[in-house]
């Protein structure tokens, strides 16, 4: 069997828009540092002002800061913009393409999430979720189907779900909602955009060490993981790489769960 050459930089001269990198312990900026060193120039959507009014608040050093902490050099640019503004998703991929040309690889890692059982829940609750989650997702995808280039290999959306369809979170009904409905999405997302070449896979991160668990949900998660840890960022970073590379063209329309055995 003659071995397969891996090319060093398997996304050179690709193009890919991240979104939800606000913070350097983010799964965002982990994808962003996979998919920059294998050479794709990166343009990524950020919203540090939400982190700020959450209990684990925002980076210190804000945008700036996410920049130092990677090479110098790194063809890398950024964009803050807020999801909940329904014009918002076309000018992200605008300014994405008219930074570094036609856009091959979509990311879609933002999300809005509020704990709130059935009994906390309101119409406004419930809008924030959808509004950010599904419909701020479905603009970027169609602004990303109508700027993309199907002459260019590597066509590629990902789009992030939780554990819902594992196990019961009860806590986090119009989070799990939102996320569910991108599950549900994927298949027909993939049938519709896999004949020009895109691909359409969902990635379920399970639970990831970012700092958003407090002393008593670390410990509880902790007790239940098979592997006896939380996931890492680049847990899934490695997979959603790898899924943007040219290995991983023949998948498509999956909902793929990198848990390490866990929820």
């Amino acid at each position: 069997m003659t071995p397969t050459t891996v090319e060093p930089l398997p996304l050179a001269n690709r193009v890919a828009l991240i979104t939800g990198v606000s913070r350097q312990r983010g799964i965002g900026f982990a994808i962003m540092r996979r998919l920059l060193e294998r050479g794709a120039s990166v343009f990524a959507q950020a919203l540090p002002a939400y982190d700020q009014g959450q209990p684990w608040g925002a980076d210190a050093g804000g945008i700036g800061g996410l920049r130092a902490a990677l090479p110098e050099g790194a063809s890398v640019a950024f964009i803050e913009a807020d999801f909940a503004h329904p014009e918002a998703p076309q000018q992200v991929m605008d300014a994405a393409r008219a930074r570094f040309g036609p856009v091959d690889i979509l990311v879609a890692n933002h999300a809005y999430s509020l704990m709130g059982a059935l009994e906390d829940l309101d119409a406004a609750h419930i809008d924030a979720h959808l509004q950010v989650n599904v419909r701020g997702t479905l603009l970027l995808i169609k602004a990303f189907g109508a700027q993309h280039d199907d002459s260019r290999p590597g066509g590629r959306v990902i789009l992030m779900t939780s554990g819902q369809h594992l196990g019961p979170m009860p806590g986090e009904l119009a989070y799990i909602a939102s996320k569910g409905a991108l599950h549900q999405l994927t298949a027909s997302l993939s049938a519709h955009l896999i004949r020009r070449g895109i691909t359409v896979n969902t990635v379920n991160p399970g639970a990831t060490d970012t700092g958003y668990a407090d002393e008593s949900l670390f410990a509880e998660v902790l007790r239940h993981a098979p592997l006896g840890r939380w996931g890492q960022p680049d847990d899934a970073a490695r997979l959603i790489a790898w899924l943007c590379s040219d290995e991983a063209h023949w998948i498509t329309g999956q909902v793929i769960n990198s848990t390490g055995g866990g929820w």
